[in-house]
């Protein structure tokens, strides 16, 4: 059996911090972590498994006495906030009434959605979920990220590819993604992919280069999500 280390959790107080910053007693401990899992699950569902599709990648819980605030990033900030805030002014209510605590909610953009590691495995999951060609989505994928200034990506798919009787599991690599080195900075994400035939795995990596000298990720025109919203927009 392979040893595998989740990459965030490996630097998780070396060189990454929490995404949950709070302290509590023993008797408290076990209900506020329940409710930071309540809170990941409801955001995620909500903004993410259906419409508007807000491609919410990471979600950073901080606690004070008596408020809770909730850091979203996301590639679509528009559609979190809403016309005049409205929509963020709902989903705070919504996360008060499930947690019943005070919250306040920030909204900080992913820049460079092709470069982050959660976005790439639900943009190969979608593409999946479409019947596209797997090595041609994950190739793609990856080319994407390494023209945004990655240092290298690494993407692999399990299950029952191609609707195929037996699960396999393929990879893509480009560049170089040193997984030993703490002071690498790799960025992780993954996604599941619910097909007809069965689940899909998509699991990404994506090296940013070292801690303090990470490359300047910058948005390619030519990416297949930039391409997309300019045809949007024209038409």
């Amino acid at each position: 059996m392979g040893q595998k280390v989740h990459p965030t959790g490996f630097r998780v107080g070396i060189t990454e911090g929490w995404r949950s910053r709070w302290f509590a007693p023993k008797a408290a401990y076990a209900d506020f972590l329940i409710e930071d899992q309540r809170i990941r699950r409801f955001v995620d569902d909500r903004l993410n498994r259906k419409p508007p599709y807000a491609a919410v990648a990471k979600i950073e819980i901080e606690r004070t006495r008596d408020d809770v605030r909730v850091l979203l990033h996301t590639a679509r900030p528009g559609l979190v906030i809403g016309p005049k805030g409205a929509e963020v002014d709902k989903l705070r209510e919504s996360l008060e009434d499930l947690i019943d605590r005070k919250i306040s909610l920030n909204i900080i953009e992913i820049k460079v959605p092709d470069g982050n590691a959660t976005l790439i495995a639900e943009a190969v999951s979608e593409q999946l979920k479409k019947r596209g060609a797997f090595r041609r989505v994950m190739k793609m994928r990856a080319e994407a990220a390494m023209a945004t200034g990655a240092k290298g990506v690494k993407i692999t798919c399990s299950g029952r590819l191609g609707g195929a009787e037996m699960a396999r599991r393929e990879k893509q690599i480009q560049g170089s993604v040193p997984l030993h080195t703490l002071q690498a900075h790799i960025d992780y994400g993954t996604a599941t992919c619910r097909t007809t035939y069965g689940a899909i795995g998509i699991k990404v990596w994506v090296n940013l280069g070292r801690y303090g000298e990470e490359a300047v990720l910058e948005v390619d025109e030519n990416s297949p999500t930039n391409r997309g919203r300019r045809r949007g927009k024209r038409g």
